[in-house]
């Protein structure tokens, strides 16, 4: 009852998601079919990386020379931001017991907005809440890879652009955060620190360097108090 409960309070919010995931996934599916892999490989990829942006520039580490070291490194940049993300979970995260390892295996992007932005009813047990957000967004992902690579062993697609859809829904996610949000700061800082350390690091490293300066520039704006707070709530990202 408790978790049927908190599963009928978070489906709503990850509508969203599954709609956005399920076009990703679906063209990561067909990405990974282009490339030989088979909907088995596919699956098994969104179940145990389920990293989003780091699955598709996986698929050029699965189909070039093996560089164990360059993969790692290009990994961490582009995933630097959970570090990011986690620090700001501890006390959302503190009481969870036995869920707190799948919850943290399945943040991403999606999920640590959702579960930032909204509270769980009176009613519902709040890490149950989280969890069935959690893994409702694993679903979608897994569910959208799969379709693609069935999609892919039956239709031939033109695979050019496909990559794109991820850069899409976080330009939708952005926008209905600064929709959401009253107060701005927060994103035009995050905005600044982007293109300034990309004209500086350019395009292949600017992602670690914009993460610590929107960061420092987030401490350094708000008090001890008004800080902890806010890291409570996720909002400094």
């Amino acid at each position: 009852m408790v978790k049927t409960k908190a599963l009928k309070a978070a489906f709503p919010h990850t509508i969203p998601v599954l709609t956005g995931f399920m076009f990703l996934g679906m063209a990561y599916g067909i990405l990974m079919n282009s490339k030989g892999y088979s909907v088995g490989w596919t699956i098994l990829m969104s179940l145990i990386a389920f990293a989003g942006s780091a699955q598709y520039v996986a698929i050029t580490f699965l189909t070039s020379v093996f560089n164990p070291i360059y993969a790692l490194l290009m990994t961490l940049m582009i995933n630097a931001r959970h570090l990011f993300y986690g620090i700001s979970m501890f006390e959302k995260y503190e009481d969870t017991g036995k869920l707190k390892p799948y919850l943290i295996f399945g943040l991403c992007d999606e999920t640590f907005s959702i579960i930032c932005s909204a509270e769980a009813p009176k009613d519902v047990d709040r890490n149950w809440f989280m969890f069935f957000i959690t893994i409702l967004d694993h679903g979608y992902w897994v569910i959208g890879s799969a379709i693609g690579g069935f999609l892919g062993t039956m239709v031939s697609f033109n695979t050019q652009g496909l990559d794109f859809v991820l850069t899409a829904l976080f330009v939708v996610i952005f926008v209905e955060q600064w929709k959401s949000q009253r107060n701005h700061k927060p994103a035009i800082i995050g905005i600044v620190c982007s293109v300034l350390c990309l004209v500086i690091f350019g395009p292949k490293s600017f992602i670690i360097p914009s993460m610590i300066g929107i960061l420092a520039i987030l401490m350094m704006m708000q008090s001890p108090n008004e800080n902890e707070k806010d890291m409570a709530e996720g909002k400094v990202q």
